[in-house]
């Protein structure tokens, strides 16, 4: 195989690599490393014993970003206030026709179901990713973490369990979220709190991620007056030259604000039953650079 067909072959399953590790990890710039050091030992590998270079190429990355997730343990445990992950522009287009399929990869991106996974092991969170979100077969699976088939399907079992457990129950229309994204920003912007309350559930959650960096509730606020009473502040507290931007992000509309011509903070919300039930901030500047000219 000469380097560019290596280069070709690599670039084709580039997209699904990154999308693993980004599941597996949270962080864009985590998940290009890991994607990085995968090619490095592609370039590197004596390619004529690969047969199945989609299943090297997974095993590789998958490995790479267990490796990571462990290393990375200590700093998610030192983390200033609330985690979240590092929003992502998700546009799956052509490349994955099928409307079934856009929704399970949607869903396996999208805020909600990336937390939960943060509290499963490095392990069941890879197999989680592998079989959930990119339907990999548990005998593949096996190989790429060189665990029996048995063992890969009761770490299987019991991820799905503790996923499905964890996971809150939310509407996935994407019409109905844009919709009550839109009335939520109008309300928010117009300083109508009144409209704001209508819109929330009355245990609705918001949930801020700083990592310490820049002003964000440090814990989770509860109840649509707290958060009503928050957004509101928020609002009165902003720059003039403010510039919002309707996005998709980790499967669903989001909501990107920048100022100077450079991100400030991303929101987006859950629905469930016509009200929003979760409010996610974003406004850790190093989660936001890869938004940069969106």
């Amino acid at each position: 195989m000469t380097t560019d067909t290596a280069t070709d072959v690599f670039e084709e399953h580039r997209s699904m690599l990154t999308g693993v590790a980004y599941r597996m990890l949270g962080r864009i710039a985590d998940a290009e490393d890991v994607v990085q050091e995968a090619w490095l030992r592609w370039s590197s590998a004596s390619r004529e014993d690969v047969r199945e270079p989609r299943a090297f190429l997974v095993r590789v990355t998958t490995r790479l970003a267990i490796d990571r997730l462990r290393q990375t343990k200590s700093r998610r445990e030192a983390y200033v206030g609330p985690w979240l992950p590092e929003p992502v522009v998700t546009d799956f287009g052509p490349t994955v026709p099928d409307t079934a399929e856009q929704a399970v990869l949607a869903d396996s991106v999208s805020i909600a179901v990336l937390v939960v996974l943060e509290s499963l092991s490095p392990l069941e969170r890879a197999v989680f990713v592998l079989r959930e979100a990119f339907g990999f077969p548990y005998t593949e699976i096996a190989t790429t973490l060189d665990r029996s088939e048995a063992a890969v399907r009761q770490l299987a079992g019991r991820a799905r369990r503790h996923v499905e457990e964890r996971k809150p129950r939310y509407d996935v229309d994407p019409v109905h979220r844009r919709d009550l994204t839109e009335r939520f920003l109008a309300a928010a912007a117009g300083g109508d709190i009144e409209e704001l309350l209508v819109l929330l559930a009355p245990d609705v959650r918001l949930v801020g991620d700083s990592g310490g960096k820049s002003k964000a509730p440090l814990r989770v606020i509860e109840s649509a007056g707290k958060v009503g009473r928050f957004l509101f502040a928020v609002v009165h507290d902003q720059v003039p030259d403010l510039d919002i931007r309707f996005l998709e992000l980790n499967g669903g509309p989001g909501l990107l604000v920048l100022s100077g011509g450079r991100p400030d903070s991303v929101f987006q919300v859950d629905v469930r039953d016509g009200l929003i039930q979760c409010v996610y901030i974003v406004r850790n500047p190093d989660k936001l650079a890869s938004l940069a000219g969106e």
